[in-house]
């Protein structure tokens, strides 16, 4: 079961069952955005992943097959056809823990359950 979280007018669905998150991809491009960074180095991990199957998950918006793709050394699930990514449990935290700025600063507030420490 999702459910959604919202902070500073971006919305993102949590999973209360696997711990699991979905980011549509505006709201990637929202906080990539806010932070001042290129949505471009994203795109471009996307796009070298090329096809790579990934197990059961599937697309929240279209039930696809989630594609594997590592973008800054975590393995994320992806729409192939752009509809958002599906982090792990864990996944968001490791991510937002090595983030600085506003990104990092973003997902320590919307996910500091999560993070000890935060």
């Amino acid at each position: 079961m999702l459910v959604t979280f919202e902070l500073e007018g971006i919305e993102t669905d949590h999973c209360v069952a696997c711990g699991g998150t979905w980011l549509d991809a505006g709201e990637i491009d929202e906080i990539l955005g806010r932070a001042g960074r290129s949505v471009q180095e994203l795109r471009d991990a996307v796009k070298a992943a090329g096809g790579s199957a990934r197990g059961k998950r599937t697309c929240v918006r279209c039930r696809a097959s989630l594609k594997g793709v590592t973008f800054r050394g975590v393995e994320l699930d992806r729409c192939p056809y752009g509809h958002g990514i599906w982090l792990d449990k864990g996944e968001l935290p490791a991510i937002a823990k090595s983030g600085t700025g506003e990104v990092g600063g973003f997902l320590k507030e919307l996910f500091k359950a999560e993070i000890k420490g935060a």
